[in-house]
């Protein structure tokens, strides 16, 4: 994982956690939500872990009974090991082992971001996911005001507050800090609307910021 990215994932939870007025918030404020978060992460990483450790042994489980139940294992000798048989790939198993990898790839990606956060060689994640919410901070009346803009037909009030956050987070970096790749900040926040918000999310987020990007002649 880049270390940009996971600072972008790590600012989205930073702002997730915000319970009071954005420009209430001290550095130092900003720096103990982070460690907050990361304890988060790692705590969500391990119950994803103990998840997908059950299902698999669930699923060995269901191998095992539907070996033992098959006619030719029932017809052996009671105490004699099982005879290995085909077993078909049904859609219920397949529905499972995407269910475990996802959950197992949401996992790595937690604790790849904790790792980041927490080596002292990588100060740049938490910093630059520090600097995204101080740049919000002070310019959080002209982000909102610019989402709403763009936002037709939409009570700002009234989107879903992951998708607000998405977008402020994408319209900072376009607007204020100005030294990522424009393609990289809209895929990013793509990225993000897909695994944390609805399924329309990440059409309407785009529509949203490729209006901000025509508009300020961003390139």
């Amino acid at each position: 994982m880049q270390a940009r990215r996971a600072a972008r994932e790590l600012a989205f939870i930073l702002f997730s956690q915000f319970d009071k007025k954005i420009t209430n918030y001290s550095r130092e404020d900003l720096q103990n939500i982070i460690l907050k978060s990361v304890r988060i992460l790692t705590s969500s990483a391990e119950d994803e872990m103990k998840t997908a450790l059950g299902s698999l042994i669930a699923m060995r489980d269901q191998i095992e009974n539907y070996e033992a139940d098959s006619e030719i294992n029932l017809k052996r000798p009671i105490g004699a090991a099982n005879i290995p048989v085909p077993i078909p790939m049904t859609s219920d198993m397949t529905g499972r082992i995407n269910e475990m990898i996802d959950i197992a790839e949401k996992a790595v990606l937690a604790l790849e971001i904790a790792e980041f956060t927490t080596l002292d060689s990588q100060n740049d994640v938490k910093n630059y996911a520090i600097q995204i919410a101080e740049f919000f901070q002070k310019n959080h009346k002209d982000v909102d005001d610019t989402i709403q803009k763009y936002a037709k037909n939409w009570d700002l009030g009234r989107l879903v507050k992951m998708d607000k956050d998405i977008l402020r987070i994408a319209i900072v970096e376009l607007l204020y800090i100005k030294d990522a790749p424009m393609k990289v900040v809209v895929d990013e926040a793509l990225e993000l609307a897909k695994k944390y918000s609805t399924e329309d999310s990440a059409s309407f987020i785009n529509g949203i910021l490729a209006k901000v990007i025509v508009d300020y002649g961003i390139n």
